[in-house]
């Protein structure tokens, strides 16, 4: 009551404090809520080591969400040393109780081989057993599994169906991962307007990357009748999020001109920015109109910096050495440094 405010005035500490007594003397259910209360913070400072010891009381008694909490406490770190084997033993308690998000995580654990053997045989039987029970995360994983071919036979009808019933369920990611099977994975026939629709459904719920996608295919007309104005405004709310590939794509549409029209300051801007993430094209762009626009120095910056990150620009650093004074160059070293260390 006094938790909810049912009768009395919301009080958390008094809340906290006549759960507490219920918790001293075994009551499970009181033990699980004090162990979520020191996490969360409500009605008494956080203290997760002080969750994680009622979780423990509650978990030892069976208890399926404490033995979830302490699992994910564990693995992730909070407020606890991580231990992966104390992960792995609380998550199996509660998954052979039928929790499918500690099957889903079990699966995580022997995909990735922490706190055990990899194993993608057990990891598909885990996020099958979690799959089968609705978790849309596991679908989603399970059906990445039948595309790659681990743990089981390739199979991209199997993926398909398990992606698509997570996707259903309006996951982004499945939603995104659909539409990625749809515009290009080997295996499955390449369907534009399946792809499109799936992306829609992620861009729509402000999935970055999905509206990348969308802008592209507007863009090029793939699936969809060409549209630059759509194109842009799909770029743009991805770029506004601070996705690299749509910033790139965006400062390579306004500096080239095509289907809008030439702006060398926004292309600038967002090439700029997707540079400072480090995406080598933009910095290649940026690099080539500052060479262009005879502003060497800041060209030959971004030449240094390409060549740090594996591209060869020995070509370019030779011509404008032959250009630069050694102040100069020093300069340009100065900025490459300064922009490295920013990042």
């Amino acid at each position: 009551m006094y938790r909810a405010g049912y009768g009395v005035q919301q009080d958390y500490e008094e809340s906290l404090r006549w759960f507490t007594k219920a918790a001293e003397q075994g009551h499970v259910l009181a033990q699980t809520i004090v162990g979520n209360k020191y996490a969360a913070g409500e009605g008494v400072q956080q203290d997760y080591k002080e969750a994680a010891k009622w979780y423990c009381k509650a978990a030892e008694q069976g208890e399926i969400t404490a033995q979830l909490a302490l699992g994910k406490m564990y693995y992730n770190v909070d407020g606890l040393k991580q231990d992966y084997n104390e992960a792995f033993k609380w998550y199996t308690k509660a998954a052979e109780q039928d929790n499918a998000e500690a099957q889903f995580c079990l699966g995580i654990m022997y995909r990735a081989g922490e706190g055990v053997s990899q194993d993608y045989n057990k990891a598909v039987e885990w996020f099958t057993k979690a799959a089968e029970q609705g978790l849309a995360e596991a679908q989603l994983l399970l059906g990445t599994m039948y595309v790659d071919g681990q743990g089981l036979t390739q199979d991209f009808v199997e993926a398909v169906e398990w992606i698509t019933k997570s996707a259903d369920q309006g996951y982004t990611l499945a939603q995104f991962a659909l539409g990625t099977m749809y515009y290009n994975v080997d295996g499955l026939k390449q369907d534009y307007n399946e792809a499109f629709k799936w992306y829609s459904k992620a861009g729509e719920q402000g999935y970055a990357k999905a509206q990348t996608m969308l802008g592209r295919m507007y863009y090029d007309g793939e699936g969809v009748q060409q549209d630059y104005e759509k194109a842009l405004r799909w770029l743009t709310k991805a770029a506004e999020q601070d996705n690299a590939e749509a910033q790139l794509y965006l400062g390579s549409i306004y500096y080239d001109g095509e289907g809008v029209q030439q702006d060398y300051e926004k292309a600038l801007r967002w090439l700029t920015k997707a540079a400072e993430q480090g995406n080598a094209h933009a910095q290649l762009l940026l690099g080539t109109m500052c060479l262009k626009n005879e502003d060497y120095i800041e060209a030959y910056k971004w030449f240094i910096l390409l060549q740090k990150n594996g591209t060869d620009t020995s070509v370019f650093r030779q011509t404008l050495q032959n250009k630069l004074r050694p102040n100069q160059i020093t300069e340009a070293q100065r900025r490459a440094k300064e922009f490295d260390e920013r990042k």
